[in-house]
Parts: structure tokens; C-alpha cells; sequence
């Protein structure tokens, strides 16, 4: 069953059947290895994914505050997100993460997620900042950035800005 929801979806409202479905309890909380193979891959794939709470949204243009507050009725403390990935500049490959005048700003390397010793794919801890660099004002926003280890590449046009049709997000608030 391919479950596809994004931000401007109807199907979002706290009368969703889907939400409604689930047990007290529940709790949406996959392993880093889970979301790489059973999420972000099959996304990327096409294929179908298992019910779950991730939906889709352009992640780089919101305020991480703002997304929490519209999705807050259907999780807790975490948000997951599936959002493309734009180059920051249009001959190289370093990603574009300004949110407006706000900015998502890379904290240490990538981390390898890995299945029986196979990089499956990274992740990267993101932290939030209000204004723009490098007088930005760091929030307790965090964000670790899951994307495959090689992602099948679509062909495009030399002037297509795209650096990955999906990866994967999860946000919360430290506190």
C-alpha cells in the first residue's frame, strides 16, 4: 500500500482515518538502518512503502517550528519528513539548505549507516538558524539528514538544479 501525503494534502487533518487507526501507544521510532532500507530506498525506487507517518514536503523552504506546529496532533517529539535536495550552486554539488532568510547549517561529517557491514547509506546532523550567515542565531532545532550511499541518478538538464529527488529527515527540538 503506497501511502502519499505532503503538506497541502487533505488527507492531513487530525479526522484522518489513517491516524485515527492507530493504536494508543504507537510510537513511529525506526532505526537508522530502517529508515535507509525500508523508507528512503523504496521512495527513491518508486516503490511501495510501508504505512507510516513521513510526509512530503519541500523541508528547505519551512520553518522548522512552523512544520512542528501544523503536524503536532499526529506525532510527539519528532517529525519525519521526505524533501528533494537542491544544489546550492548550479555547477557544483554542495546542497542548498536556506530556509528564506533562515538556514539549516551542517554540524561534523556524515555518519555511515550500515547493514551487515554494507553502507547502506549517511546521515548528517543539521542544526537550525535564524538570519543569515554567518550572524545567524543557532535555535534548538536539530536535524539528521538521511540519504543513500549511491543513489540512482536520473538524467537531467544542464541547467536542472536538483541534487537528490529524496532524502530523508527527521527533525526535533532539543531541549
Amino acid at each position: 500500500m503506497v501511502l502519499h501525503r505532503s503538506v497541502d494534502d487533505d488527507r492531513c487533518n487530525i479526522n484522518s482515518e489513517y491516524f485515527n487507526s492507530i493504536p494508543p501507544g504507537y510510537r513511529f521510532c525506526p532505526r537508522d538502518d530502517e529508515l535507509i532500507v525500508h523508507y528512503l530506498k523504496k521512495k527513491v525506487m518508486n516503490e511501495a512503502l510501508p504505512l507510516n507517518n513521513i510526509m512530503e514536503v519541500n523541508l528547505y523552504m519551512h520553518n522548522p517550528e512552523k512544520l512542528a506546529q501544523k503536524f503536532r496532533l499526529f506525532w510527539g517529539k519528532e517529525w519525519y519528513f521526505f524533501t528533494p535536495r537542491d544544489r546550492k550552486y548550479r555547477n557544483g554539488s554542495r546542497p542548498n539548505r536556506a530556509a528564506g532568510d533562515e538556514y539549516w547549517k551542517a554540524t561534523g561529517a556524515d555518519k555511515e549507516i550500515k547493514v551487515d557491514a554494507v553502507v547502506v547509506g549517511l546521515r548528517k546532523a543539521l542544526v537550525f538558524y535564524i538570519g543569515r550567515p554567518p550572524r545567524g542565531i543557532e535555535t534548538n532545532w536539530i536535524m539528521h539528514e538521511y540519504r543513500l550511499n549511491d543513489p540512482p541518478r536520473s538524467k537531467r538538464s544542464a541547467n536542472d538544479m536538483k541534487l537528490d529527488d529524496w532524502v530523508l529527515c527527521r527533525i526535533q527540538q532539543s531541549w
